[in-house]
């Protein structure tokens, strides 16, 4: 008889999973759903190789040019440091009045720097813009193929899109139209350390707008007027899950960083944020009652419950301190301090930012490497 029951409750399960009845899937398929039904985008980048003494590192330009005189200074930094500079085929080029080169000539730059095995690390120019016009240019699969390190910051945030989603880490960093004043200031030798293997790890002091807590995620973002309008696009980090929110931005109106912000929040990014880091805000606009953009964010970002690190020094400010991009990341967001620490190989090395200070840049000169001005 129990041959039979068990027989007959086979028969019966066999019968309503065949006809839709019953759905085969485990709770925490069900968790992982966004909320259209689709299952979120799982970042999970490698860590290139660290560099040597020898190794070539590319410098090219993706976004605006650089004159030549900047990128033969950076040439000369990268030889200080033991390092052997190669430029790419197309640099010098000015087409429009300000692109480094045509569409089709910077994806080539960025091509013959992937596809030359001796080349180890690849240094951008400048931002300015540009880069949104390479994003179906490129392949995740060939980006994937060759990891190596890209450094760049501003506009070059969406190749640091791009790289997370291929799953290659990036670094968010300094360079050639900065690395040209001498590359011996902290911003610059920070950034030459990582790239050698020298990972910092980052005390910061208490900041009014933080919100406190602690969270593991992986890091994306960037410039927030470069990453945000590529939601949807495969330079899209954001569509990751448990994600460490960069934000940085410079001569911006207080009224378009809240729509970015915005446009952000309607699309579920900040719901998908287990925490957020929030750069320098370089001369941005004051037309609300807000003492900041830091304070205008902090009243959007209390509800999510999560912490918020303000003031990093990263951006378009004087320190420009370098991030590992797509890299496992832990923030410790407390009331009279907080630290940044990547998870991920490489030689431990404390860094106090409040210790950091630079020579103040002209606000034309940074608009102009912004490309935010003439």
């Amino acid at each position: 008889m129990k041959q039979v029951s068990f027989y007959m409750a086979t028969v019966v399960c066999f019968v309503l999973t065949f006809c839709g009845m019953i759905t085969l899937t485990s709770c925490s398929d069900d968790d992982d759903m966004t909320p259209d039904g689709e299952k979120p985008v799982v970042i999970n980048c490698v860590k290139p190789d660290y560099l040597k003494a020898g190794d070539k590192v590319a410098l090219i330009s993706p976004s605006y040019f650089t004159p030549m005189e900047n990128v033969e200074k950076t040439a000369a930094v990268l030889r200080g440091w033991g390092l052997e500079p190669v430029v790419g085929p197309n640099v010098g080029k000015v087409v429009d009045g300000r692109y480094a080169g045509t569409v089709a000539e910077r994806v080539s730059d960025i091509r013959w720097a992937l596809n030359d095995p001796s080349v180890k690390a690849i240094i951008c120019n400048r931002g300015g813009y540009g880069t949104i016009q390479l994003i179906d240019q490129l392949t995740l699969a060939e980006l994937k193929a060759s990891p190596k390190w890209l450094v760049g910051f501003s506009d070059i945030s969406t190749l640091h899109g791009l790289l997370s989603r291929a799953g290659v880490m990036s670094i968010h960093g300094t360079m050639s139209s900065f690395l040209a004043k001498g590359g011996t200031d902290m911003t610059s030798t920070l950034m030459r350390d990582l790239l050698l293997g020298n990972v910092p790890r980052y005390e910061l002091p208490a900041h009014k707008q933080n919100i406190v807590g602690t969270a593991s995620g992986v890091l994306v973002g960037g410039n927030l007027c470069t990453f945000a309008p590529n939601l949807g696009s495969q330079a899209d980090a954001t569509e990751g899950k448990d994600l460490i929110l960069l934000i940085e931005e410079v001569e911006e109106s207080m009224h378009n960083v809240d729509r970015q912000m915005r446009i952000l929040q309607m699309n579920g990014v900040l719901d998908r944020c287990k925490g957020i880091i929030l750069g320098e805000f370089t001369d941005c606009g004051t037309e609300f009652t807000y003492e900041s953009v830091e304070a205008m964010l902090h009243d959007m970002l209390k509800e999510y419950n999560i912490p918020v690190l303000c003031g990093f020094p990263a951006g378009h400010g004087d320190v420009n301190l370098p991030l590992v991009m797509g890299a496992p990341v832990t923030i410790d967001v407390r009331n009279d301090s907080a630290t940044l620490q990547f998870n991920i190989e490489g030689n431990q090395q404390q860094v106090n930012t409040a210790n950091i200070t630079a020579p103040t840049t002209p606000a034309a000169i940074r608009m102009r490497l912004a490309g935010k001005r003439e």
